[in-house]
């Protein structure tokens, strides 16, 4: 368990460390009561299970989870034998009542577990674009008095489907699943509210070859929509992580 504060304690499940939790780990931290950014598993549990760190065997003394992304093909269970073990746990969370939280692959590994098809798109997509709330979106919890069409961050190739008696949440501009949400509190999102513009900078660099291959002016463009979108797109996901957490111990 983590050295919790007065807060809950939340399973943040790193599926890479180039993708840490950024935003959300921050909001814990702050639910916690540290306000200052300190080390992962410092205010809340950190499992990184593609670095051989155990999942745990149970959701019992934890009161939500959060799936991060990772470069990683949410189908491919041979590579990542942790994955099976990853969606039960998704499911024993769900099972409980408690909150849970998936980000890009953790987003489609929370579709996979409840039986949903996530497919490759036929295309990268990196950089901020749009994410449409649906009607039901914006009754939601999570993105309530929000702006109906928000501009936050996307980086993956793979996209998910709303998986048998989700309620769809966002879409993006050509009609992609965005969001989605299975019963009270379980969410699944395609978006990336977790990032900094530290976090994207680094996933450019590190894919710089594959932007360069699309558009030479890449980088120039993503910095240009980091200086135009990211102010309001943290503070739209604060909102989110916050909202979130206020779901912990309230009962469907």
């Amino acid at each position: 368990m983590a050295e919790a504060g007065s807060g809950p304690d939340i399973l943040v499940v790193l599926n890479n460390f180039r993708a840490p939790a950024g935003v959300l780990g921050e909001c814990i931290l702050a639910r916690q009561g540290y306000y200052l950014s300190v080390a992962p598993g410092i205010g809340y549990s950190a499992a990184a299970p593609d670095e051989h760190h155990d999942l745990p065997d149970s959701d019992a003394g934890f009161d939500g989870l959060v799936v991060l992304g990772g470069p990683q093909d949410a189908g491919d269970d041979e590579g990542n034998p942790y994955f099976r073990r990853l969606m039960e746990v998704v499911r024993e969370f769900h099972a409980a009542d408690k909150p849970v939280m998936g980000v890009c692959l953790g987003g489609q590994l929370v579709a996979r577990a409840f039986g949903a098809r996530v497919y490759d798109q036929g295309a990268f997509d990196f950089g901020f674009g749009a994410v449409n709330l649906t009607e039901e979106g914006r009754r939601d919890p999570l993105f309530r008095d929000l702006d109906a069409e928000l501009v936050l961050m996307q980086s993956h190739q793979d996209v998910f489907d709303v998986p048998e008696g989700g309620t769809l949440l966002a879409r993006d501009g050509a009609g992609g699943v965005q969001g989605f949400r299975l019963g009270r509190a379980t969410y699944a999102f395609q978006f990336h509210p977790e990032v900094t513009a530290d976090i994207v900078r680094e996933w450019a660099r590190r894919r710089s070859d594959q932007l360069k291959a699309g558009d030479a002016k890449a980088f120039r463009r993503l910095e240009a929509q980091i200086r135009r979108h990211m102010h309001d797109a943290n503070q739209t996901c604060r909102r989110l992580g916050e909202r979130w957490l206020d779901l912990i111990g309230v009962s469907g």
